[in-house]
C-alpha cells in the first residue's frame, strides 16, 4: 500500500522569514506610566533587487497578521493572546499564527522578570527595514521616524 505523507498546510510566515527578522527588547512605561516590557521586530535591508522596501512592507504585514493582527498608531492596541513562552531568564519564544515555528529571542533578565511580574509586553512590528546591527540610538531614530509616518504596528501579548 503506497501512502504519501504531506506537511500540514501553513498560512503563517515561513522559517526563512522568521530567521530573517530582527529584534529588540527594552523596559519602558505604557500610558499609565506602569512599567511594561516591549518587543520590536523589524525586517533588515534587502540583499536582493527582490528585497524591496514594499516586498519587505508586505513580508512584515504578514508578520503582524500571523500575531493576531497588529495596530496602527491611531487605533486601540490589541489583544494578541499568550504568544511568548519563557524559555529561560535570557531567552524567549514567540509564537506566530499558521505555522509550527516561532522566534527565539534573547532578552535581559530584567525584561523577563519585569514580563513575567506584570504579565503582559507590548509587540511592535516596524514596516520599513531596519538594520540587525541597530544599537539604541538607531532602534530611536527608527521608533520615532516610523511612528511620525504611521508605519508602525502594535498589540499587547502574554507569557504563556
Amino acid at each position: 500500500m503506497l501512502i504519501t505523507c504531506t506537511s500540514p498546510a501553513t498560512t503563517g510566515p515561513s522559517p526563512g522569514l522568521l530567521a530573517t527578522l530582527g529584534a529588540w527588547t527594552w523596559l519602558g512605561l505604557d500610558p499609565a506610566e506602569a512599567p511594561l516590557g516591549h518587543l520590536l521586530l523589524a525586517h533588515p535591508p534587502g540583499r536582493t533587487a527582490c528585497d524591496t522596501p514594499a516586498a519587505i512592507e508586505v513580508r512584515m504585514r504578514r508578520i503582524a497578521d500571523a500575531l493576531g493582527g497588529l495596530a496602527t498608531p491611531q487605533e486601540r492596541v490589541p489583544n494578541l493572546g499568550a504568544r511568548l513562552l519563557m524559555v529561560s531568564r535570557t531567552t524567549v519564544l514567540l509564537r506566530f499564527d499558521g505555522t509550527r515555528f516561532g522566534v527565539r529571542l534573547p532578552v535581559r533578565p530584567g525584561w523577563t522578570q519585569q514580563v513575567q511580574r506584570h504579565g503582559q509586553a507590548v509587540i511592535t512590528v516596524g514596516l520599513p527595514p531596519l538594520k540587525r546591527s541597530a544599537d539604541l540610538a538607531d532602534v530611536d531614530i527608527y521608533l520615532d521616524d516610523t511612528l511620525a509616518s504611521g508605519r508602525l504596528l502594535f498589540g499587547l501579548t502574554y507569557p504563556i
